[in-house]
């Protein structure tokens, strides 16, 4: 299937299974998600193979077991790119995109504050944030509420010092380009962006 953009009923979609999410919602409309939904984000996957690698579809279905929020359903469709730094998903609010160490392992928490603090590391990283953000994406990840212990609360990265983990992402919205073969333009654009970050993060972080 050649993909020609996310069509705006997926989005509808989602906008109804937010105000109705249910197992009887889901299943008088699932063919909308078949068509909608699952066809286009596994086509705009194909497109993106050959540069950012196979992609892993989350499935539709939330963990309920101890969850307060026993709603069935994820409201949205996402899946990890290559060695998982890359991510995509599309909900009501349209396409967002997204790359970095997200779950990070508490030996990897500690690599990344080393090299944080690291004047050279260190440094690199800044230039590759201001790289990230010139492009339009914003840094996130989990933050603790203060430096972390054995670190100077002073130190000129101290901001930097109080990440667990270290992502970037782009709201896009539902753009009129979304339902063309112009998402992928844009969405390899922004995961383009997001190398330098990456970069940094399996130089200095690794993988466990």
């Amino acid at each position: 299937m050649t993909f020609t953009g996310i069509p705006i009923a997926a989005l509808d979609f989602y906008e109804d299974l937010e105000a109705d999410n249910t197992k009887a919602f889901w299943a008088a409309h699932k063919h909308i998600y078949d068509e909608a939904v699952r066809a286009p984000m596994q086509a705009l996957a194909v497109a993106l193979e050959p540069e950012f690698g196979v992609a892993k579809f989350f499935r539709p279905y939330r963990d309920v077991r101890f969850a307060k929020d026993k709603t069935p359903y994820k409201t949205h469709q996402g899946a990890w790119f290559g060695e998982s730094s890359l991510y995509l998903h599309v909900s009501a609010a349209g396409l967002r995109v997204a790359g970095g160490y997200w779950d990070t392992s508490s030996a990897q928490v500690e690599r990344l504050r080393r090299a944080i603090a690291n004047d050279v590391a260190g440094t690199a990283l800044d230039r590759a944030i201001a790289a990230v953000a010139e492009s339009g994406l914003t840094l996130d990840g989990h933050q603790l509420t203060r430096v972390p212990s054995g670190y100077p609360k002073e130190h000129p990265r101290a901001a930097l010092l109080r990440y667990k983990s270290l992502t970037a992402h782009r709201e896009f919205g539902s753009p009129a380009w979304l339902a063309t073969k112009r998402a992928k333009t844009e969405v390899a654009k922004a995961w383009r962006a997001i190398a330098p970050l990456i970069s940094w993060l399996d130089t200095h972080v690794g993988r466990d």
